[in-house]
């Protein structure tokens, strides 16, 4: 194939370079001019195909090979070449897209061959094999929590339908009164103040008013939905119960990092929370204890953990690049002296959402980070205010992953100190300007 005339001043950085076009059915692999009889040679998608595409590129004398992000279709092509011990990287399909016209899938597989041999194309971040299982699992168990949430959802759908106020006097209907009172209703019981008797103490509403929210218009297709619902409901807890023994399974694999880190007493299992003593095995494998970090849960944790890995300064030099990734601080767009834009980057992240939602829960946190949440909340308002904060987690997570316990303790302790001494000279300010002076209470013994 006749070389691009623009290309031919580039320095050339691998030699020995491939490149994939990936597709649902067959893929169009582009090697180096004089490799073989072919310069471009097709391949099926059947695993067999994939084996003789992976001997083809060695016996071409290829040692790397560069390919798009096209979801699923590229995990199986890029697990094969590895075990031939090829090196391989995905890259984002907007690195490499080719000039318009004449677009083929032969010319988009030379193309990526061409960038990649002159060391234009960045790779993507990609999970080592032995953490993929971890990420997997967890991305799973995901799954089922929101479609049992779901269920929840078309439970609450039927009981609207037959007048049942149940959610009106109970926080949470798959609490543990809210499924006895379900479980009833589906078995055939009618009479409210039966069904009132089956709340457990706690609850602010009193016995009539939950009996009165009881007294519905039952019928028959409603009760069957609701009954439909609830058995999807109670499968899919069983399946969340399987995914967390194997979550389990698959991390007391996993090496002890630091046996000294302090770990707190088990506590009490929540709704959703994993099956096992996660928060244990977390410390065990990451030498941290995250729990004083306020807001940052052993689901959240996990969820960061399992999306980057233990070690993740082996893919992010720092900090910032670990945020950068995750979409989190703002993406300035500045051009002639003006910022047109500070927004942040559009990036779906399982572990943004989760710390976005970790950060919402500092609005009633009475620690610096509690504190800092509500000045950025006051100032920027709270959408910007909880990206700002779930920022400054993620970098947290990044800390106590690749700097230890101490070093998290340390930082925590700093940011402590910054937030006392902002609040004391900000109230020293005040009282200046209403003609008053702060005086300290010493405390006697």
């Amino acid at each position: 194939m006749k070389k691009n005339s623009k290309s031919q001043g580039l320095r050339i950085v691998n030699p020995n370079a491939a490149g994939i076009d990936i597709g649902s059915q067959v893929h169009y692999v582009a090697v180096p001019e004089g490799r073989g009889g072919r310069t471009v040679e097709s391949f099926g998608c059947v695993t067999a195909e994939l084996e003789r595409m992976a001997r083809w590129l060695v016996a071409c004398g290829v040692d790397t090979v560069a390919m798009e992000s096209t979801g699923v279709y590229s995990f199986s092509v890029a697990a094969v070449l590895e075990d031939h011990g090829l090196r391989v990287i995905v890259v984002d399909p907007r690195q490499v897209r080719n000039a318009k016209g004449r677009k083929t899938d032969v010319q988009d597989s030379v193309w990526i061959q061409q960038l990649h041999s002159f060391g234009l194309l960045s790779p993507s971040f990609r999970l080592e094999r032995e953490a993929q299982p971890i990420r997997d699992y967890w991305r799973m168990r995901s799954h089922l929590v929101a479609d049992a949430a779901s269920q929840i959802h078309l439970m609450q759908k039927s009981l609207e339908q037959m007048n049942v106020q149940l959610h009106k006097v109970l926080s949470d209907i798959s609490g543990v009164s809210g499924m006895r009172i379900l479980r009833a209703i589906v078995s055939g019981v009618r009479n409210p103040e039966e069904l009132a008797a089956m709340t457990v103490s706690g609850i602010k509403a009193t016995p009539r008013e939950v009996s009165e929210a009881l007294r519905g218009h039952y019928r028959e297709q409603h009760v069957f939905a609701l009954a439909q619902a609830l058995k999807i409901f109670d499968f899919l807890h069983e399946r969340l119960r399987d995914c967390d023994l194997a979550i389990e399974r698959i991390m007391k694999r996993l090496p002890s990092k630091n046996a000294q880190v302090r770990i707190l007493p088990p506590q009490k299992r929540r709704k959703n929370q994993p099956h096992f003593d996660l928060a244990h095995e977390l410390a065990r494998v990451t030498g941290v204890d995250f729990s004083v970090v306020p807001s940052l849960s052993a689901m959240t944790v996990q969820t960061a953990v399992s999306e980057c890995g233990i070690n993740p300064a082996a893919r992010f030099p720092s900090e910032h690049h670990y945020a950068s990734w995750l979409g989190l601080p703002p993406n300035n767009k500045k051009t002639g002296g003006n910022v047109f834009s500070t927004k942040t980057r559009h990036r779906p992240s399982l572990t943004a959402t989760a710390l976005r939602l970790a950060a919402q829960s500092l609005l009633s946190s009475k620690s610096a980070l509690g504190d800092r949440f509500r000045r950025l909340r006051a100032r920027l308002g709270a959408p910007k205010a909880i990206t700002a904060m779930a920022h400054l987690l993620a970098k947290f997570i990044y800390r106590g992953l690749t700097r230890g316990q101490a070093y998290l303790e340390a930082g925590l302790a700093a940011l402590q100190d910054q937030s006392r001494n902002s609040t004391l000279l900000a109230l020293h300010r005040r009282a200046h300007r209403l003609g008053f002076e702060l005086t300290p209470l010493h405390k006697t013994v």
